[in-house]
């Protein structure tokens, strides 16, 4: 038995996986750079017209908190995988895991400095709270996901009744004036002062978003312990069956929160479903993902989102990175100082940079540079960043049977 530990081999990755990483990178980046409009303006600061209420609304419907929950869900099938890759070798994946998520604490740290809404943090607290979980059986990581997700309305209602105060960095002057300072190290005091009141110390993320995140966790470790991104094509009539039951579920959801607020209606003190709308969204929209890829819908598409899902903590990473540099006083100053469609298309605009840029960079090298990083840290020795002659002539060959 070979006891050396070794990555995931690049031709057994899951397709479909890396895709979905990619779809859920744009949502996260449209999320982010919308949230730096309302840096120093209330939320509802808006100047309403048909744009800013087009766009608002295919935000709220299609992205907010779509793209995180399907990123946990991702996040706890790579799990199951590399767990299971390190057994494999007859390694205990505790420690391996363990040190692999110390590095990524320190990544968020990094990441935390330029942007004060980092999830990397919550991903590697979370994935230690996952090893708890590796030896059970599919059935009860199932179970216990379902248990959390569906009392999560419950939780999120009591929580909004606990009483305490955290300042809020995204309006008081004695902290914007951080992120207003052309002083880099102001900048990061700011974004690590947001992270830490806003999501450490808020008990609504603090609990109940990581509820959530861990319940979608363990639906990924479930689906890895099934096998069920390997047997979609065997799978096409119940993803049928889920994309429309979700979407029956996703639409009757919105009527009724359109109807509640609509009329100044509001929901029982200790009961908040939102967070069944996002996740009967997520599961929709990645259905229908999953259905068109099999259908052979989208190609060239979808295998730009591959690339971009490949590299998917570079771009993360490089998204905050382009928005501190954009908005921040270290950079080109535009703070919320733009009309709302400018946050959102700008967003898109960075997302299709990056796919083209993922492309011709995994024509050149293995991996993306935090990637390789973390890789490197993690299996304690260095893996080859470039690919070699061989490889890019494989590459070109492959490509040209495609076309033929």
């Amino acid at each position: 038995m070979n006891n050396t530990y070794k990555p995931i081999e690049d031709n057994k990755r899951t397709t479909i996986v890396d895709i979905l990483r990619g779809w859920a990178l744009l949502g996260v980046v449209i999320g982010n750079y919308v949230d730096y409009k309302f840096i120093g303006l209330p939320s509802d600061s808006n100047a309403k017209n048909i744009v800013t209420t087009i766009l608002g609304n295919i935000h709220q419907y299609v992205f907010a908190a779509k793209s995180w929950t399907l990123l946990s869900v991702l996040f706890g099938y790579g799990f199951a995988v590399l767990i299971q890759n390190v057994e494999s070798k007859g390694k205990n994946p505790v420690g391996f895991f363990a040190w692999r998520m110390l590095i990524l604490f320190v990544l968020a740290f990094l990441n935390s400095a330029i942007w004060l809404g980092d999830i990397l943090k919550d991903y590697a607290f979370l994935g230690l709270i996952l090893l708890l979980f590796y030896k059970c059986s599919a059935k009860t990581i199932l179970r216990v996901s379902l248990f959390l997700l569906l009392t999560i309305p419950f939780v999120s209602g009591y929580v909004n009744t606990l009483e305490y105060s955290v300042p809020d960095v995204y309006s008081d002057p004695k902290y914007l004036q951080l992120y207003h300072s052309a002083n880099w190290f102001d900048v990061f005091e700011y974004n690590l002062l947001g992270t830490y009141y806003g999501q450490i110390l808020n008990l609504t993320y603090a609990i109940t978003v990581h509820i959530m995140m861990f319940a979608c966790m363990l639906l990924g470790f479930y689906a890895q312990k099934t096998a069920f991104f390997n047997r979609l094509p065997e799978m096409k009539k119940t993803l049928k069956k889920t994309f429309f039951i979700s979407l029956v579920i996703t639409l009757l959801l919105i009527s009724i929160f359109e109807i509640v607020f609509s009329i100044d209606l509001v929901f029982p003190t200790y009961f908040r479903p939102g967070y069944w709308l996002i996740l009967s969204t997520m599961i929709c929209i990645a259905s229908g993902i999953c259905l068109l890829y099999y259908h052979n819908k989208l190609q060239t598409v979808f295998a730009y989102f591959r690339f971009s899902g490949k590299m998917t903590l570079t771009n993360y990473i490089v998204q905050n990175l382009l928005a501190f540099l954009i908005f921040s006083g270290v950079g080109l100053k535009l703070y919320n100082t733009m009309p709302f469609w400018f946050y959102f298309i700008l967003a898109i605009s960075v997302f299709i940079i990056q796919l083209f840029v993922s492309k011709w960079w995994l024509s050149k090298f293995n991996y993306g540079p935090v990637e390789w990083l973390w890789r490197v840290l993690s299996y304690r020795k260095i893996f080859t960043f470039k690919k070699t002659k061989s490889e890019l002539i494989s590459k070109e060959v492959e490509a040209l049977v495609i076309e033929v």
